[in-house]
């Protein structure tokens, strides 16, 4: 008996967005298949991969990722170096210093870190917030209007701080906006609809879904991503079919398996690999469930990824 193949078509498509300007941008989203389904239909905008640089340069970074910034004296040279790496498709900017419960920061001092990032690199970029929602709501205006002009991806808007970030970052200075909400998808969609009514196109808005490192209640996050997902194509919901950029890097280098010593747990392997493995493993998840980008940190994750991607488009 003959085999015919049946194709899974949807009439309808995730949003594409594009970070940047002029010849230095990168577009993602644009799917109507499920996740690396390209026998169903070609892909249109493959998954990308940001790498992500912290305020605080390589006196924050884990040993094993301060041998490829070696040489950095500053966040210019740790940008350029960054963006030089192997499958990089955007920088992420974390202003994780700015958090009053860490380093504390004040926002003109974030400021500068950001502007002298964005001088050093013609790249497409996106900032992230220091997550505390008083301080980001000011953050990240204050970045918008010292990136106009440049398209910048600003993360993260949530639902207590959104319409200050939706106005003055997205309508004020024409920004992306990244809506994040906590791993539901009647709050990540309430969270779009609130958006949107507050002026920012539906083009502008990516989600943040929240995240998890794999082994941490991952499962939550696995099921949110495919009910998205098919309530998007499926169901044709226009409120669920922005991008998904998710944030890997910041979940998986804090867990024990990326943080105890060899000393302590000796069973597990060297520390440095299993830092890397875990981010990995983690970002393959995420895109094999859904995710049209994901955020990196150390350069050998960002290649292996990238090189996934390129196999399985």
């Amino acid at each position: 008996m003959p085999f015919h193949k049946k194709t899974q078509k949807f009439n309808a498509k995730i949003n594409t967005v594009t970070i940047g300007t002029g010849n230095r941008t990168v577009t993602f989203g644009g799917s109507n298949t499920f996740p690396f389904y390209s026998f169903d239909a070609p892909t249109e905008h493959t998954a990308k991969v940001g790498i992500e640089i912290c305020d605080g340069g390589s006196d924050t970074m884990p040993d094993c990722l301060k041998s490829y910034y070696e040489g950095c004296t500053c966040m210019a040279d740790i940008a350029k170096r960054a963006i030089g790496f192997e499958g990089v498709d955007f920088l992420v900017l974390n202003l994780e210093g700015g958090d009053p419960n860490g380093e504390n920061k004040t926002v003109e001092e974030l400021l500068a870190v950001i502007k002298e990032t964005a001088d050093a690199v013609d790249f497409p970029l996106a900032v992230k917030g220091c997550d505390h929602i008083e301080k980001d709501e000011e953050l990240l205006v204050k970045a918008a209007e010292l990136l106009r002009g440049r398209n910048v991806l600003l993360l993260s808007a949530k639902e207590e701080n959104y319409q200050a970030i939706a106005k003055g970052a997205g309508l004020a200075y024409g920004q992306l906006v990244g809506a994040e909400s906590s791993v539901d998808i009647n709050l990540a969609k309430q969270l779009n609809v609130v958006t949107t009514q507050s002026g920012v196109s539906e083009q502008k808005i990516v989600m943040n879904l929240g995240s998890a490192a794999v082994g941490y209640g991952y499962e939550y996050l696995v099921s949110t991503l495919d009910r998205v997902k098919i309530a998007a194509l499926g169901q044709n919901d226009n409120m669920l079919q922005m991008p998904v950029i998710l944030p890997v890097a910041c979940e998986t280098w804090n867990v024990k398996e990326s943080t105890a010593t060899q000393e302590d747990m000796p069973e597990w392997g060297p520390v440095q690999e299993r830092g890397i493995a875990m981010e990995i493993t983690t970002a393959a998840a995420n895109l094999a469930a859904g995710a049209d980008a994901v955020i990196l940190r150390h350069p050998e994750s960002v290649s292996t990824i990238s090189a996934m991607i390129r196999e399985l488009a």
